[in-house]
């Protein structure tokens, strides 16, 4: 077999295992959530080797996502850890066999401080089923290693789960992307998604012109302007638009008579206008969708404050 069809091989399997998961979704899973969800405390994710390190990236992705959780190793445990998980957890138990005895041996210390457990193994008749108040069936019908030995289709499984656990409760809580934004300050996306127009609008030598000013006069202005535009004002008041491109059009379209009108004439009446405190991220969409390099700040009197272009939205 050639190396690419060993690698296709193994993804068409684990692709596989993932679909399997899909009818073993039942109410369990819809218990788990629910535990999840009333949770006074924190979900505390644990499991040994490979499935701790999938219990650690699903606790990741709680975390980051509405749903205060932490990774708890059971070898630790042993070692003073276990004092972390208090009466109102939650603990999420990770182990495709459901026999891990390292992991089974820190469920009666579970049990003593009150603590609600979420099963999450490959076998019904497992101690992890029997001793959990809710067990999730996740069978894998074989491993995609070709030796089927080496936690690969099982553990890909279970990251899949809890990515659905994740995104389930996600709904659950109405987690919007403002929401995302507050546990990623750190990220462009959190900066895009916390950053309004009044942080990045240039304010300073705004490129206003009067409606009346002939047309080749404000092709000057819009070239100075360095924003490639100049907005027509009435009484102090935004009621358009001309953009370079405007020009251009303008000039195919009048010809000789190019030198002979005013803005007025070939102003954009409509202009996208939006509010100082309007997201980055919803500013960019609006660019976006409506094909625009730049927008216009305005306040409530729609006198113009400020300008937000495409650079200044590269955060």
């Amino acid at each position: 077999m050639q190396i690419r069809d060993i690698a296709i091989q193994c993804l068409r399997d684990e692709a596989e295992a993932i679909l399997q998961t899909i009818p073993q979704l039942d109410d369990a899973f819809d218990r788990a959530v629910e535990l999840m969800l009333h949770c006074t405390g924190k979900v505390v994710v644990t499991g040994v080797g490979k499935s701790g390190h999938v219990g650690a990236k699903i606790a990741a992705t709680l975390a980051s996502t509405g749903t205060p959780s932490f990774y708890l190793n059971p070898l630790d445990a042993f070692h003073g850890d276990l004092g972390m998980v208090s009466k109102g957890d939650v603990v999420v138990a990770l182990s495709n066999s459901g026999m891990t005895d390292e992991l089974l041996r820190i469920i009666p210390s579970l049990r003593d401080r009150h603590v609600k457990i979420i099963g999450i193994s490959g076998n019904a008749e497992s101690l992890l089923a029997r001793h959990a108040d809710v067990h999730i069936l996740l069978h894998v019908a074989h491993e995609a290693c070709p030796l089927n030995l080496a936690p690969t289709s099982s553990t890909t499984a279970q990251l899949a789960l809890g990515d659905a656990l994740a995104v389930t409760l996600m709904e659950a809580r109405h987690f919007d992307a403002g929401d995302y934004a507050q546990f990623h300050p750190g990220g462009s996306l959190g900066r895009r998604l916390l950053t309004t127009a009044r942080d990045v609008m240039r304010t300073e030598d705004l490129p206003t012109v009067p409606t009346t000013m002939p047309l080749s006069e404000a092709v000057i202005c819009v070239s100075r302007s360095r924003l490639g535009m100049v907005v027509p004002v009435e009484n102090g008041k935004v009621v358009g638009i001309i953009t370079d491109g405007d020009v251009r059009r303008a000039m195919e379209r009048l010809k000789q008579e190019f030198f002979n009108v005013t803005v007025a004439d070939v102003m954009t009446t409509t202009p996208k206008c939006v509010p100082e405190d309007m997201k980055i991220s919803e500013i960019q969409q609006l660019m976006h969708q409506n094909k625009i390099h730049a927008v216009l700040v305005t306040d409530q009197q729609h006198h113009l404050i400020g300008i937000v272009d495409s650079f200044s939205c590269m955060l």
